[in-house]
């Protein structure tokens, strides 16, 4: 079956008549992160021999999204943004193309590549015909107008949401209306070492700052952390449920106040963010822009590492040489960051691992740890132990500062090789 001439009506068609409709030869772009299309890719699925020869392309989050596309049939390839542990088979055998790209750099990507089929999932049309992206507005606006066939999965569980984005019904050249669960995030709950390292984080913020934060269970403790302040907002490219502790409080407070692409919960909490107008909704052109960013007066982008060598050097997507992730939207939220007025860019990560016998605080970046922000790029980085405040700081400073705030059994012997390093410098 294939889909009707662009310029027509929207065709109704079945979740399985859109599976059907795939040819090989055809890219195929899909929304990913709360966006995905679970019915879709159920479909998919039930029908493995339609994905032989569709390259597929989207970004699917660690984590949160299996989005492994390429592994329904032998002969299906995908484009993506970060590595996925259900990818790694199929990157291995060559049909997973990966890009070492952060979020505006997936964005442009997106913007130029031919799509010759885009599924974005949305809700259902209000009385103007307009559709809404609902909870993950991020990426589908760079692809929505330039694809050649474009479909829109009308979800009656996908809520209305205040966005800066709407899709018009007559632009589809098909809708599959078809009631879906949402994908869901689970609540976090952070350990004592995540709370203690939560409130050196909460002790760089200050009233009437704009922050960033990410997902996770460290996020989690953080918005707990940020309990007694005031007049804060958020800016970032994804929201959980942790948020709203603080806007029941009035912490973040007023319209549009939180400003993400992307909200990642469950059912109550994708109910909350489309009746409450606190939450806006923009695209990652919007959200990740470096420029607005460097615009907001204190500007906080608070990010997580994995490591950080004592150049102050960052390591936020590899465990043991392996990548695990990407850079995600970081580096503009960094960046941008430090170009903001009273802005501070902040790395942040527990002192050790397995159990206290790896340091994360390292002499230097192994060389098969890809650097995930160089070493002017963090303002500051916290642990459980405290804050190294690293900006006007000599290299002796950034590392003695670092090791400070490494875990104490591991002190003796950054310092010892601190001072090797050194003479070689």
């Amino acid at each position: 079956m294939s889909l009707p001439q662009p310029g027509t009506r929207p065709a109704r068609l079945s979740m399985t008549a859109l599976v059907d409709s795939l040819k090989p030869g055809m890219t195929v772009f899909l929304g990913g992160v709360s966006g995905e299309s679970l019915a879709f890719r159920d479909a998919l699925r039930a029908a493995p021999e339609k994905a032989a020869g569709v390259r597929f392309v989207g970004v699917f989050f660690p984590g949160i999204n299996e989005g492994a596309y390429a592994s329904v049939h032998p002969q299906a390839r995908q484009r993506a943004y970060f590595m996925l542990p259900e990818f790694r088979p199929d990157f291995l055998d060559g049909r997973v193309e990966l890009l070492p790209v952060d979020y505006v750099g997936a964005w442009k990507d997106l913007a130029h590549l031919e799509i010759d089929l885009a599924i974005v999932q949305t809700s259902e049309p209000d009385a103007q015909g307009r559709l809404s992206l609902g909870i993950c507005h991020d990426f589908a606006p760079a692809v929505w107008a330039r694809a050649r066939q474009r479909v829109a999965h009308i979800n009656p569980a996908m809520p209305r949401t205040h966005g800066s984005v709407s899709l018009r019904l007559d632009d589809c050249d098909a809708v599959v209306d078809c009631a879906a669960d949402l994908l869901t995030y689970p609540d976090d709950t952070p350990n004592a070492a995540l709370e203690t390292l939560a409130d050196h984080v909460a002790g760089i913020v200050r009233d009437g700052d704009t922050v960033q934060l990410g997902i996770g269970k460290m996020v989690t403790a953080v918005c707990e952390a940020l309990d007694d302040h005031r007049a804060l907002r958020l800016h970032a490219g994804m929201a959980t449920g942790a948020v709203l502790p603080l806007i029941e409080r009035g912490i973040i407070a007023g319209v549009g106040a939180v400003r993400v692409g992307v909200a990642l919960g469950g059912a109550d909490f994708y109910a909350r963010v489309a009746r409450d107008d606190t939450f806006r909704f923009e695209p990652v052109s919007d959200t990740h822009d470096v420029w607005r960013i460097a615009a907001i007066n204190r500007f906080v982008a608070i990010n997580a590492a994995l490591e950080v060598d004592l150049f102050g050097q960052v390591n936020c997507d590899t465990l043991g040489g392996k990548l695990v992730a990407g850079v995600g939207g970081m580096p503009a939220f960094a960046g941008g960051a430090r170009l903001s007025i009273g802005g501070r860019s902040v790395f942040a990560l527990l002192s050790s691992a397995a159990k206290g016998t790896v340091s994360r605080i390292v002499p230097r970046l192994a060389a098969n740890a890809l650097i995930g922000a160089p070493r002017h790029l963090a303002d500051l980085v916290v642990t459980e132990q405290g804050v190294a405040d690293l900006r006007g700081a000599s290299l002796d400073q950034r590392a003695e500062r670092l090791i400070a705030i490494a875990a104490p059994e591991h002190r003796s012997e950054l310092m010892t090789c601190w001072a090797a390093q050194r003479q070689v410098l």
